[in-house]
């Protein structure tokens, strides 16, 4: 058995960690952790909210705004669990969204400790008011003095009582319901300029909107908090952390997207001296693991060996050359990405290129996601936002984020960042290999768990296949068909490639000089190095009795190419008269077929797109 690296530099740190100052001579230290909240405040400069936001602004009016602030995930839990460890979730198996719900458990390393813990452990009061969400079995009355669920019920007078503490309100952010904000409050839509990888449509107007809406509402509630410090006597002695845990989260490419708009929050610092500097902005570049190093240090607590943030105000803070992030599985939709954002560029590498970047998820049924897919399916999306939402996942990504903070230009083709690009190559690989437990898949009790029945939705990714039953035989359990809108029973083939989160419905290619197979949403497409190329499709028991008729191919490639049909000892030859053309194949199985293999014969380098591969029966 091999140990990852961090667990054991954690059983080694730990033999010898000690922590101790005296409490009472400690600042008070209070987060805001805001739910789902973009920096698209008055100070950050966003002109909309100029003046929407008083009691945000009043903070970093006095105290430090981090301009380039970002989080470990594009996620809740995933970004809170990092947060609560000291160090990126893919380091001790915290990585994967809303795990330890089930049956399967995930426990820290031993010996290691959360951070509310351990300032606990020397003498501070600590509490939770609203939601932890963390992926790990934790010991709740070890890690804080008192948790509630209800973020507004505050009594003060215990807070005072109760000195120093360390306590964490988690306020609502981007998830506030505006529906009943006041009319004239809110932000009118024609107002708002909506992200270029977005439609440019009212309704994403409306989207954009509501989220500077939902910001002001948060700053209410901001604004009863630090009414309560000052009046409780406890404002001149508790230092006050604003941050955001991701992106806004009606943002399909904010929420849950290891982008800018999904990893770059806001972080605002204000307390008394000599905790914290005078009242400035930074423009370096911090990971929100530096607040669980920085919160320590203000606890006199000694930062232990496996925390991967630093102290924002040590005598020596060494500027970070980049911050790196991860996405994991999210609800029921499971991924693996990596990615780092040095000063100017933000370079991603996609691990699971058989699903398009926009994967079914818990949004499906919003209107503004629903809108993305009827621009698609109509023709009316942008070819740019089909790329970057519906086209193949690329291996690579790489984008000059000062000039395009929206990511929208993929230049990992460009010869111009050539160089760059290896860089920023060599610092992923450096940074995942300290230790990536994302490398392995969920035990397949978690993935049981999460395949079917949630709330969030039920799981389309091919990983779940290994816990699901295919009583027909057609290559596709009959749970991935039922939430496909397919028949579990018939045990005929069919292809469409449309699902997202499976794109080639476990098909293969022959060759990697072939490319990836999954294109956009809808096809397969794939080149024909040196004019031929096979596909298979294994894992079939097909009945021939029930595979009577003709398999046509809905495909697209060069008039002349001709493609093969090769079942068990069944082999028949199709060529293309048309670049786009239905062709068919009469069967006649005998046999239970287990295996299908397409080959293709045409001009060297051409290009394979197949639409559909449809049983039509004789009936």
């Amino acid at each position: 058995m091999t140990i990852n690296p961090i667990r054991l530099a954690i059983l080694i740190a730990t033999a010898s960690f000690t922590s101790f100052a005296v409490a009472k001579d400690r600042p008070n230290i209070l987060w805001l952790f805001a739910e789902d909240t973009s920096p698209w405040m008055g100070c950050y400069g966003d002109p909309v909210n100029q003046g929407q936001t008083p009691n945000i602004d009043s903070l970093a009016e006095r105290g430090l705004r981090f301009s380039r602030a970002y989080v470990p995930a594009p996620v809740c839990s995933a970004c809170r669990s990092a947060i609560m460890g000291g160090m990126n979730q893919i380091r001790f198996g915290a990585h994967e969204h809303r795990s330890s719900r089930g049956p399967a458990k995930i426990y820290l390393p031993e010996n290691m400790k959360l951070l509310p813990q351990l300032v606990k452990e020397t003498g501070y009061f600590t509490f939770n008011f609203g939601k932890d969400d963390y992926n790990f079995v934790w010991d709740q009355a070890a890690t804080y003095s008192l948790q509630k669920k209800n973020r507004a019920a505050i009594d003060w007078q215990e807070l005072k009582e109760n000195q120093p503490f360390f306590g964490q309100i988690q306020t609502a952010g981007g998830k506030n319901n505006t529906a009943k904000f006041p009319e004239d409050r809110k932000t009118d839509p024609q107002s708002v300029t909506v992200p270029p990888d977005y439609p440019q449509n009212q309704l994403y107007r409306e989207t954009v909107a509501q989220h500077y809406d939902a910001i002001r509402k948060d700053d209410d509630f901001i604004g009863t908090v630090l009414q309560g410090l000052q009046e409780s006597g406890l404002a001149d002695s508790t230092i006050v952390v604003y941050f955001g845990d991701h992106g806004a989260n009606n943002l399909v490419r904010h929420k849950q997207m290891p982008t800018e708009g999904g990893l770059h929050v806001p972080f605002i610092i204000a307390g008394p001296a000599p905790y914290v500097p005078s009242p400035s902005v930074r423009d370096d570049l911090v990971d929100l693991l530096d607040l669980s190093a920085t919160t320590l240090a203000w606890a006199g607590v000694d930062k232990p060996d496996w925390y991967e943030g630093q102290d924002l105000f040590a005598e020596v803070v060494v500027p970070r050359s980049f911050v790196a992030a991860a996405k994991d599985r999210l609800d029921h939709t499971i991924d693996r990405v990596r990615t780092i954002r040095t000063d100017r560029f933000r370079y991603t590498r996609n691990f699971k290129t058989d699903r398009i970047l926009l994967q079914p998820q818990y949004r499906d049924k919003r209107p503004f996601l629903q809108n993305l897919h009827e621009l698609y399916q109509s023709g009316e999306l942008s070819p740019k936002l089909t790329e970057i939402y519906f086209g193949q996942r690329p291996e690579e990504e790489f984008y000059d984020v000062k000039a395009d903070p929206s990511q929208v230009n993929n230049l990992i083709g460009d010869p111009g960042y050539r160089d760059e690009i290896q860089r920023h190559r060599q610092l992923l690989d450096e940074w995942i290999a300290v230790g990536d437990e994302g490398v392995e898949e969920e035990p397949l009790a978690e993935l049981a768990y999460q395949a079917n029945g949630q709330k969030w939705g039920e799981g389309v990714n091919p990983e779940y296949e290994v816990v699901r039953s295919d009583s027909d035989g057609d290559g596709l359990s009959d749970d991935w068909e039922r939430i496909n809108g397919r028949d579990a029973t018939d045990g005929r083939l069919l292809f469409t490639f449309d699902c997202g989160g499976w794109q080639t419905e476990g098909w293969s290619g022959s060759d990697a000089a072939m490319g990836n197979i999954a294109g956009r949403l809808g096809f397969l497409d794939f080149r024909l190095p040196g004019g031929k190329a096979v596909i298979t499709r294994t894992g079939l028991k097909l009945d021939p009795a029930k595979n009577q008729g003709d398999l046509l191919i809905n495909l697209r490639s060069s008039p002349g190419t001709k493609v093969t049909l090769v079942a068990g000892e069944s082999e028949s030859t199709a060529t293309m008269d048309d670049a786009t053309q239905m062709v068919r194949f009469p069967l006649n199985w005998k046999d239970t077929v287990r295996q299908i293999e397409l080959r293709f014969d045409g001009p060297p380098g051409s290009v394979v797109e197949i639409d559909s591969i449809v049983m039509e029966t004789a009936e």
